[in-house]
């Protein structure tokens, strides 16, 4: 911070001149869009400018890449899975289909020994009924 000094309204107003006239004589000297320098500095932005942007694409088709990888690794385990179910219900109607035949033979032997049975039975009363 400056030290104060007792500056007349004219010294100050001499200095505020001054000031400005420094700052438009900067402002002047500021090269065109036609100087070589600031058309060097704009060719380096748009090359960083496209390079982000290549590196961008890069990540979206990488990106895009992997999730249809995962899109297809999930149908396969889908369908691995739909087929396990499948083979699993096979089993178990399978299963299902021996429980009752073996139900159905059961029934079958139950009956057939219940005839033989009556068979006999009906024997013995004919026997005893050609005895009398």
């Amino acid at each position: 911070m400056g030290t104060f000094n007792n500056a007349n309204f004219n010294d100050r107003k001499d200095a505020a001149k001054a000031a400005k006239a420094a700052m438009l004589a900067k402002l002047r000297e500021r090269p065109t869009s036609d100087d070589p320098v600031v058309q060097a500095k704009l060719a380096e932005r748009r090359a960083i400018v496209e390079a982000r942007q290549k590196r961008e694409a890069e990540r979206e088709a990488a990106r895009q890449e992997k999730e249809a990888r995962e899109a297809e690794e999930r149908a396969r385990q889908a369908a691995a899975e739909a087929e396990m179910e499948a083979e699993r219900q096979r089993h178990l109607e399978a299963e299902q289909r021996a429980v009752e035949e073996a139900r159905l033979q059961r029934a079958a032997k139950i009956i057939a020994d219940e005839a033989e049975r009556k068979a006999a039975r009906d024997a013995r009363y004919a026997a005893r009924k050609a005895r009398r």
